[in-house]
């Protein structure tokens, strides 16, 4: 229950960040929903990596059990890959992550036997490298290049290879004891630590690396805000050019380590809480979240949906209508069937890995 309670925190926040005002209202109101935007989308994704661990096994399975729990992952990407494609046609505003999940899935599929160690090291070196490759290869890359496969991976808005290090991190989570209260403990401390070396490192080089400061503020840019928020003006650093100085910032969206870091962090701590949480008395009250986060995918679809029907504006109201559907739905679904509808679906699409000798 703890891990559906951090997935339906991580569906409330992406709605906040689609349906919800905008957080340069400022106050209380626009600082909570500015912690929702880009760290959201993350812990998703953070968790998609804790899920691919239970597909495919806590203990990797061998033999044909292995090859039939990797048939399933692929089956499951090559699904969301399609889905998201097809709910970025709606036309809505969103920009649909679903595509990116999928070949986010097929990309980490290669690591599912490492253990904790081992997949923490991996997450951390792509977390270190990887956005630095990523600006390089935008930089020398024909602007005018919009292939499917390059936008997915490398120049979309949830580039794969500046997402993978979640996926990574939440498998390494979830090879860990997560029983143990002290497990908890750690996953808290070691989130607080990220977030901090994270945004703070990024704080720090905004104000003293020499030359930075004032390049980001030539281009557009506010530096106070550009440590932690998208409220900024910041949504992705190619809107400014090819300048280095952007990988300094940690904005939820601009995909650099600091970013991935400080991200990293919150989700580490986000699930901590969580499990914390579900081990209380507060569990019933927290029990609509958890059961939202039992079906996820159904609750993304089904908000793309609703924006796409409703065209709602973006208000406190519209926000607070969406959540209050979303969870009675999810009760009520819960209490007649069971398992979320397109859970349902995929998982029976799944259970075609059967056929694999």
């Amino acid at each position: 229950m703890g891990v559906d309670l951090a997935r339906g925190l991580a569906v409330f926040g992406m709605y906040a960040a689609h349906v919800g005002p905008s957080p340069r209202e400022g106050g209380v109101t626009g600082f909570i929903l500015e912690l929702a935007h880009g760290r959201s989308s993350a812990l998703f994704a953070f968790l998609a990596g804790f899920s691919l661990v239970l597909i495919i096994g806590r203990v990797p399975k061998t033999a044909q059990a292995g090859r039939q729990a990797q048939i399933k992952v692929v089956i499951r990407a090559l699904i969301l890959l399609s889905l998201g494609m097809l709910l970025q046609e709606t036309g809505t505003p969103v920009r649909v992550v679903l595509s990116y999940y999928g070949l986010c899935f097929l990309l980490v599929l290669p690591l599912y036997r490492l253990d904790s160690f081992a997949l923490a090291a991996i997450a951390l070196s792509t977390a270190l490298v990887f956005p630095q490759l990523r600006f390089l290869i935008n930089a020398v890359m024909d602007k005018g290049m919009d292939q499917p496969l390059i936008t997915l991976l490398i120049s979309g808005w949830y580039p794969a290879v500046t997402w993978i290090p979640f996926m990574i991190a939440g498998m390494a989570v979830a090879r860990l004891n997560l029983t143990k209260m002290i497990t908890h403990q750690w996953l808290a401390t070691a989130g607080i630590a990220l977030a901090v070396f994270g945004y703070g490192g990024s704080a720090l080089a905004l104000h003293y690396v020499p030359g930075v400061a004032q390049t980001i503020t030539a281009q557009g840019g506010k530096v106070g805000d550009l440590w932690w928020s998208d409220a900024g003006g910041f949504n992705s650093w190619m809107a400014f050019g090819d300048e280095a100085v952007w990988l300094w910032v940690a904005s939820p969206h601009s995909e650099t380590t600091f970013s991935i870091l400080g991200n990293t962090g919150v989700a580490l701590l986000v699930l901590a809480i969580s499990l914390a949480v579900s081990d209380t008395r507060l569990r019933a009250l927290t029990a609509p979240i958890a059961t939202v986060g039992s079906m996820s995918l159904t609750a993304y679809v089904l908000h793309i949906g609703g924006i796409w029907v409703l065209q709602p504006g973006s208000s406190s109201l519209y926000l607070l209508g969406f959540l209050l559907a979303i969870s009675a739905f999810a009760m009520l679904w819960r209490r007649a069937f069971g398992r979320g509808p397109l859970e349902a679906l995929m998982g029976g699409a799944a259970n075609l890995s059967r056929c694999v000798p």
